[in-house]
């Protein structure tokens, strides 16, 4: 498993945070990788299941991310299925009329020995994309325009 996480301060309230990324679509805008996310289904636990592409190195990776928790305003975890099995555990805190966001994810790298030898390369790749990530969630939701969940 290779597993990242990170955390940054986005000047607007846990629960503007939240809702901004409680819609799939809203992932692939500041995911640099994620070429496509859609909602398939809404669950009974307030959450949704989406249909993703993911990008990298050229090779396109299909499938699903289920919301197994859905704690309003302060937590959402994602199964992934498909192209990359895996953990993403997204926590929201309150920071001074701000969010501490921290993303984690967890995942399995397919292919053995080369997973194992790929490995580090893979954990730099992956730490770079989600800094990049909540970096741009940071921008796009500190800004006045509407997409931004204003």
């Amino acid at each position: 498993m290779v597993g990242v996480s990170e955390s940054i301060r986005i000047e607007r309230p846990p629960e503007a945070v939240f809702a901004y990324l409680d819609q799939p679509e809203n992932h692939a805008v500041v995911t640099p990788s994620l070429a496509e996310s859609e909602t398939v289904e809404q669950l009974d636990n307030g959450g949704k299941r989406a249909r993703y592409v993911y990008e990298m190195a050229g090779i396109s990776r299909e499938g699903y991310l289920t919301e197994t928790t859905h704690e309003d305003g302060q937590r959402m975890v994602f199964e992934l299925s498909g192209g990359i099995a895996g953990e993403i555990d997204i926590r929201f805190a309150d920071a001074d009329g701000g969010t501490e966001v921290t993303y984690s994810a967890e995942y399995e790298l397919p292919g053995g020995v080369l997973a194992a030898v790929a490995e580090p390369i893979a954990r730099r790749f992956n730490r770079r994309q989600l800094e990049k990530t909540l970096r741009t969630l940071q921008a796009r939701l500190e800004t006045d325009s509407p997409e931004s969940g204003e």
